[in-house]
Protein backbone atom coordinates (compact mmCIF):
# COMPACT_ATOMS: atom_id res chain seq x y z
CA UNK A 1 0.00 0.00 0.00
CA UNK A 2 1.27 3.49 -0.82
CA UNK A 3 2.64 5.43 2.12
CA UNK A 4 2.83 9.12 3.00
CA UNK A 5 4.33 11.27 5.77
CA UNK A 6 2.75 12.73 8.90
CA UNK A 7 4.30 15.87 10.40
CA UNK A 8 2.85 16.88 13.77
CA UNK A 9 3.98 20.45 14.46
CA UNK A 10 2.43 20.30 17.91
CA UNK A 11 4.94 17.58 18.83
CA UNK A 12 8.07 18.97 17.17
CA UNK A 13 10.69 20.01 19.75
CA UNK A 14 13.09 21.62 17.27
CA UNK A 15 15.96 19.22 18.00
CA UNK A 16 16.94 19.05 14.30
CA UNK A 17 17.53 15.31 14.58
CA UNK A 18 15.60 14.91 11.33
CA UNK A 19 17.82 17.47 9.60
CA UNK A 20 21.02 15.66 10.57
CA UNK A 21 19.63 12.19 9.81
CA UNK A 22 18.48 13.35 6.38
CA UNK A 23 21.88 14.88 5.55
CA UNK A 24 23.85 11.84 6.72
CA UNK A 25 21.51 9.19 5.35
CA UNK A 26 21.26 10.84 1.93
CA UNK A 27 24.95 11.83 1.91
CA UNK A 28 24.14 15.45 1.13
CA UNK A 29 26.85 18.06 0.56
CA UNK A 30 27.68 20.23 3.57
CA UNK A 31 25.75 23.24 2.27
CA UNK A 32 22.63 21.29 1.20
CA UNK A 33 19.66 20.42 3.42
CA UNK A 34 16.26 18.97 2.54
CA UNK A 35 14.74 20.01 5.90
CA UNK A 36 14.94 23.40 7.63
CA UNK A 37 13.78 23.99 11.21
CA UNK A 38 13.03 27.49 12.53
CA UNK A 39 11.30 28.91 15.61
CA UNK A 40 7.82 30.38 15.39
CA UNK A 41 5.55 32.31 17.74
CA UNK A 42 1.79 31.74 17.46
CA UNK A 43 -1.15 33.77 18.67
CA UNK A 44 -1.69 37.38 19.68
CA UNK A 45 -0.14 39.05 22.72
CA UNK A 46 -0.59 38.28 25.54
CA UNK A 47 -1.86 34.86 24.43
CA UNK A 48 1.30 33.63 22.75
CA UNK A 49 2.74 30.17 22.26
CA UNK A 50 5.95 28.96 20.67
CA UNK A 51 6.62 26.28 18.13
CA UNK A 52 8.78 25.28 15.20
CA UNK A 53 8.36 25.54 11.45
CA UNK A 54 9.50 22.49 9.50
CA UNK A 55 10.21 23.40 5.89
CA UNK A 56 10.50 20.41 3.59
CA UNK A 57 9.01 18.88 0.43
CA UNK A 58 5.25 18.36 0.70
CA UNK A 59 5.07 15.84 -2.15
CA UNK A 60 2.11 17.41 -3.98
CA UNK A 61 -0.19 15.16 -5.98
CA UNK A 62 -0.63 17.88 -8.60
CA UNK A 63 3.05 18.76 -8.42
CA UNK A 64 4.11 21.90 -10.28
CA UNK A 65 7.74 20.75 -10.30
CA UNK A 66 6.80 17.51 -12.06
CA UNK A 67 4.44 19.26 -14.48
CA UNK A 68 7.10 21.69 -15.75
CA UNK A 69 10.07 19.31 -15.87
CA UNK A 70 10.96 18.80 -19.56
CA UNK A 71 13.30 15.83 -19.05
CA UNK A 72 11.48 13.57 -16.57
CA UNK A 73 14.07 14.27 -13.85
CA UNK A 74 11.14 14.95 -11.52
CA UNK A 75 8.41 12.34 -11.46
CA UNK A 76 5.72 10.85 -9.25
CA UNK A 77 5.80 7.39 -7.78
CA UNK A 78 3.84 5.84 -4.90
CA UNK A 79 2.17 9.19 -4.07
CA UNK A 80 5.54 10.92 -3.59
CA UNK A 81 7.52 13.19 -5.91
CA UNK A 82 10.87 11.69 -6.80
CA UNK A 83 13.94 13.16 -8.46
CA UNK A 84 16.61 11.70 -10.73
CA UNK A 85 19.24 14.43 -10.92
CA UNK A 86 21.12 12.56 -13.65
CA UNK A 87 18.30 13.50 -16.05
CA UNK A 88 18.23 17.19 -15.05
CA UNK A 89 19.03 19.70 -17.80
CA UNK A 90 19.55 22.55 -15.34
CA UNK A 91 16.62 24.61 -16.69
CA UNK A 92 15.48 25.56 -13.14
CA UNK A 93 11.79 25.45 -14.14
CA UNK A 94 11.02 23.36 -11.04
CA UNK A 95 12.73 25.88 -8.77
CA UNK A 96 10.56 28.69 -10.12
CA UNK A 97 7.34 26.65 -10.24
CA UNK A 98 7.15 25.13 -6.75
CA UNK A 99 4.62 27.02 -4.55
CA UNK A 100 6.48 25.80 -1.46
CA UNK A 101 9.93 26.91 -2.65
CA UNK A 102 11.45 23.45 -2.23
CA UNK A 103 13.74 22.36 -5.14
CA UNK A 104 17.27 23.77 -5.09
CA UNK A 105 20.11 23.76 -7.61
CA UNK A 106 23.35 22.02 -6.66
CA UNK A 107 26.25 21.91 -9.10
CA UNK A 108 23.92 22.90 -11.93
CA UNK A 109 21.23 20.27 -11.33
CA UNK A 110 17.99 20.24 -9.33
CA UNK A 111 17.61 18.26 -6.14
CA UNK A 112 15.16 17.84 -3.26
CA UNK A 113 13.73 15.24 -0.88
CA UNK A 114 12.63 12.13 -2.77
CA UNK A 115 11.09 10.41 0.25
CA UNK A 116 14.21 8.26 0.80
CA UNK A 117 13.25 6.24 -2.27
CA UNK A 118 15.98 3.59 -1.99
CA UNK A 119 15.32 3.05 1.72
CA UNK A 120 11.54 2.74 1.42
CA UNK A 121 11.77 0.56 -1.69
CA UNK A 122 13.77 -1.87 0.44
CA UNK A 123 11.03 -1.83 3.09
CA UNK A 124 12.70 0.66 5.42
CA UNK A 125 11.58 3.93 7.01
CA UNK A 126 12.75 7.40 5.85
CA UNK A 127 15.78 8.68 7.76
CA UNK A 128 13.99 11.67 9.29
CA UNK A 129 11.20 9.51 10.70
CA UNK A 130 13.64 6.96 12.15
CA UNK A 131 15.38 9.54 14.30
CA UNK A 132 12.50 11.77 15.51
CA UNK A 133 12.52 11.49 19.35
CA UNK A 134 9.14 13.15 19.93
CA UNK A 135 6.96 11.15 17.52
CA UNK A 136 6.34 14.27 15.45
CA UNK A 137 7.06 12.33 12.26
CA UNK A 138 5.38 9.18 10.98
CA UNK A 139 5.39 7.30 7.67
CA UNK A 140 2.77 4.78 6.64
CA UNK A 141 -0.27 3.94 4.48
CA UNK A 142 -2.34 7.00 3.55
CA UNK A 143 -5.53 5.84 5.26
CA UNK A 144 -3.69 5.13 8.51
CA UNK A 145 -1.74 8.39 8.41
CA UNK A 146 -4.92 10.37 7.66
CA UNK A 147 -6.78 8.79 10.59
CA UNK A 148 -3.80 9.39 12.88
CA UNK A 149 -3.54 13.04 11.81
CA UNK A 150 -7.21 13.74 12.54
CA UNK A 151 -7.04 11.93 15.87
CA UNK A 152 -4.04 14.04 16.91
CA UNK A 153 -5.69 17.27 15.78
CA UNK A 154 -8.82 16.40 17.76
CA UNK A 155 -6.81 15.83 20.94
CA UNK A 156 -4.74 18.99 20.47
CA UNK A 157 -7.82 21.22 20.14
CA UNK A 158 -8.05 21.18 23.92
CA UNK A 159 -4.84 23.19 23.97
CA UNK A 160 -4.93 24.67 20.46
CA UNK A 161 -8.56 25.42 19.48
CA UNK A 162 -7.57 26.03 15.86
CA UNK A 163 -5.63 22.76 15.49
CA UNK A 164 -6.32 21.13 12.12
CA UNK A 165 -4.98 18.79 9.45
CA UNK A 166 -3.28 20.50 6.54
CA UNK A 167 -2.67 18.85 3.19
CA UNK A 168 -5.78 16.88 2.27
CA UNK A 169 -6.88 19.31 -0.44
CA UNK A 170 -3.89 21.51 -1.24
CA UNK A 171 -2.38 20.94 -4.73
CA UNK A 172 -4.44 17.81 -5.25
CA UNK A 173 -3.60 16.42 -1.82
CA UNK A 174 -0.15 16.26 -0.24
CA UNK A 175 2.06 13.26 0.38
CA UNK A 176 2.79 14.86 3.76
CA UNK A 177 -0.09 15.69 6.09
CA UNK A 178 0.57 18.33 8.73
CA UNK A 179 -1.07 18.51 12.15
CA UNK A 180 -1.06 22.29 12.55
CA UNK A 181 -1.78 24.06 15.88
CA UNK A 182 -3.00 27.22 14.14
CA UNK A 183 -4.53 28.29 10.85
CA UNK A 184 -2.10 27.45 8.03
CA UNK A 185 -1.47 31.10 7.13
CA UNK A 186 -0.30 31.76 10.68
CA UNK A 187 2.34 29.07 10.22
CA UNK A 188 3.55 30.17 6.80
CA UNK A 189 1.62 27.41 5.05
CA UNK A 190 -0.52 28.71 2.17
CA UNK A 191 -4.14 27.65 2.62
CA UNK A 192 -4.52 27.76 -1.16
CA UNK A 193 -1.07 27.34 -2.76
CA UNK A 194 -0.86 29.28 -6.00
CA UNK A 195 1.13 27.67 -8.78
CA UNK A 196 3.29 30.35 -10.44
CA UNK A 197 2.33 31.60 -13.89
CA UNK A 198 5.31 29.83 -15.48
CA UNK A 199 3.86 26.45 -14.54
CA UNK A 200 0.50 27.21 -16.15
CA UNK A 201 2.10 28.54 -19.33
CA UNK A 202 4.43 25.56 -19.61
CA UNK A 203 1.77 22.94 -18.91
CA UNK A 204 -0.99 24.46 -21.07
CA UNK A 205 0.88 26.08 -23.95
CA UNK A 206 4.62 25.52 -24.26
CA UNK A 207 4.80 21.80 -23.50
CA UNK A 208 1.86 20.75 -25.75
CA UNK A 209 3.15 23.12 -28.43
CA UNK A 210 6.58 21.57 -28.19
CA UNK A 211 5.12 18.10 -28.63
CA UNK A 212 3.07 19.33 -31.59
CA UNK A 213 6.13 20.87 -33.24
CA UNK A 214 8.14 17.75 -32.61
CA UNK A 215 5.38 15.56 -34.04
CA UNK A 216 5.01 17.81 -37.09
CA UNK A 217 8.77 17.71 -37.66
CA UNK A 218 8.79 13.91 -37.58
CA UNK A 219 5.86 13.66 -39.99
CA UNK A 220 7.38 16.27 -42.31
CA UNK A 221 10.72 14.47 -42.30
CA UNK A 222 8.95 11.22 -43.15
CA UNK A 223 7.13 12.76 -46.12
CA UNK A 224 10.33 14.41 -47.32
CA UNK A 225 12.13 11.06 -47.23
CA UNK A 226 9.38 9.36 -49.21
CA UNK A 227 9.36 12.10 -51.86
CA UNK A 228 13.16 12.06 -52.15
CA UNK A 229 13.21 8.30 -52.60
CA UNK A 230 10.49 8.43 -55.27
CA UNK A 231 12.42 11.11 -57.17
CA UNK A 232 15.61 9.09 -56.96
CA UNK A 233 13.94 5.92 -58.26
CA UNK A 234 12.39 7.91 -61.11
CA UNK A 235 15.82 9.21 -62.12
CA UNK A 236 17.27 5.70 -62.09
CA UNK A 237 14.48 4.40 -64.33
CA UNK A 238 15.00 7.24 -66.79
CA UNK A 239 18.73 6.56 -66.94
CA UNK A 240 18.15 2.84 -67.42
CA UNK A 241 15.79 3.55 -70.30
CA UNK A 242 18.50 5.67 -71.92
CA UNK A 243 21.01 2.84 -71.45
CA UNK A 244 23.24 4.94 -69.25
CA UNK A 245 22.51 3.83 -65.72
CA UNK A 246 25.63 4.42 -63.56
CA UNK A 247 27.46 1.48 -61.96
CA UNK A 248 28.25 1.31 -58.23
CA UNK A 249 31.86 2.41 -58.84
CA UNK A 250 30.68 5.72 -60.29
CA UNK A 251 31.48 4.88 -64.00
CA UNK A 252 29.04 4.32 -66.81
CA UNK A 253 28.45 0.64 -67.63
CA UNK A 254 29.56 1.15 -71.20
CA UNK A 255 32.77 3.00 -70.31
CA UNK A 256 36.08 1.11 -70.46
CA UNK A 257 38.45 1.99 -67.64
CA UNK A 258 42.05 2.72 -68.63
Amino acid sequence: MRSIFLLDLTQCIGCEGCVIACKVGNELPEDVTYIEISEQVHGTFPNLSGGFANHRCYHCTDAACVNVCPTGALFQEDELTRVDSSLCSGCQYCVRACPYDVPVMVDGVATKCDGCRDVTKAGGTPWCVQTCPSDALRFGPRDEITAEAHQRASVMREKYPSAQVYGESQTGGLGLLVVAPEDPDELGLPADPQVPFISTVWQDIVKPGGFAITGFSIVAAGFAGIIARRNHMKELRELAEQGAAPSHDGHDDGEVQQ
